[in-house]
């Protein structure tokens, strides 16, 4: 194969093998490489050396390119997994820190929900002034403002395609929004007092409410209608959600309990009875969670691996449980929270946050301004 160098490219490259071979004492094959390459009298000294030089800096730059490629890759695997995934990544790297990225002001009062659109680069949060507010989150620019709820909007939630938002208000109204086109279409009353939380069904075909009337029920989407009451909390419901095939809900209340429930049959497959205080929210844990929830059980867990599912509760007594619903049992209680609700000034910030899992039963970092 024909190299391609210039001249002056290839005088400089046959003077710095020269001094190479001088160096190392291969006379015969200088004298034949100046006699073939034309090269007359002795070999100036800065090329002294250029050979080695220019053949490590090539090995270096190849690790260099090496490393680069191996940085490329745990990036992009990052990207796709919506995730950091570096094992070596400490806990105090998941919580993000200041400064925030944006500052989104506009509610004249306290902030009680933000949620996250489920395809667009679009945040909503609702507010103690009775309305709904949409931002875009990559620009900090607020879009939209939603009005119809006459006292405090509890909750917000989309279903799975982003094209319907539902809300839930003090007016013991639910309103469902076409958010493709921001308007109202059903309002549903039949709660007796504030409804606290809202949240769509698997399928979307439903949505779930929940209120202080102490009852948890169950909406039709296409119709509006009320098609199951589920009751037996004695105080305040303050949030419901349903697991991921939709086949059981969880709920939590004033009255200290947690309780799941059978959707089909409407029947209370468990209480749990653990807290010492208001159960204020709950979460199912995804499947990629149930590793990690062993793990943190640790000496706690008797029975081996555990399956699930799991559900977590947050409670005004300052602790985390997180619970195994097939059992029934706590399997460990995460402590030193201080209990403080959402800010009161009105506003909520935006700030890049890096995502790990449980692996520890203790804190160790706390956001703070």
């Amino acid at each position: 194969m024909k190299m391609v160098l210039s001249q002056r490219q290839r005088e400089e490259l046959n003077k710095a093998i020269a001094d190479y071979l001088a160096s190392s004492g291969y006379m015969e094959a200088l004298e034949c490489l100046k006699k073939e390459a034309d090269m007359p009298g002795e070999i100036d000294k800065k090329y002294v050396g250029l050979l080695e030089k220019k053949w490590t800096s090539v090995i270096r730059l190849q690790k260099k390119v090496m490393d680069l490629e191996t940085k490329l890759a745990e990036a992009e695997k990052e990207y796709i997994a919506g995730a950091p995934t570096r094992e070596k990544r400490s806990p105090s790297e998941w919580i993000p820190r200041p400064p925030e990225r944006y500052t989104l002001t506009g509610h004249r009062a306290p902030v009680t929900r933000v949620i996250f659109h489920p395809i667009f680069s679009l945040i909503v949060s609702s507010s103690e002034d009775a309305t709904i507010k949409v931002w875009d989150y990559e620009t900090g620019d607020y879009e939209k403002t939603l009005k119809g709820h006459t006292d405090s909007v509890q909750d917000i939630a989309f279903d799975h395609t982003g094209k319907w938002l539902v809300s839930c208000s003090a007016d013991m109204s639910i309103k469902l929004w076409d958010f493709q086109v921001y308007e109202c279409v059903k309002t549903m009353h039949g709660h007796d007092h504030n409804v606290s939380s809202v949240t769509f069904m698997p399928s979307g075909d439903h949505l779930l409410s929940c209120s202080r009337d102490k009852t948890i029920k169950m909406w039709e989407v296409a119709t509006g209608y009320c098609v199951k009451t589920f009751t037996g909390h004695r105080e305040w419901v303050r949030m419901v959600r349903t697991n991921q095939d939709g086949s059981l809900i969880a709920s939590c209340s004033n009255d200290q309990t947690l309780r799941v429930w059978v959707v089909s049959t409407k029947e209370c497959k468990l209480e749990l009875r653990e807290h010492d205080h208001v159960v204020e929210c709950i979460a199912w844990a995804p499947e990629s969670a149930t590793s990690a929830i062993n793990e943190a059980a640790g000496a706690d867990n008797k029975r081996g691996i555990r399956t699930g599912p799991f559900l977590v509760s947050g409670s005004r007594d300052k602790t985390l449980k997180v619970w195994d619903i097939s059992t029934g049992l706590c399997l460990f209680t995460m402590h030193s929270h201080v209990w403080a609700h959402l800010r009161n000034d009105r506003m909520f910030k935006l700030q890049p946050v890096q995502v790990g899992k449980i692996s520890h039963q203790r804190c160790k970092s706390v956001v703070r301004e």
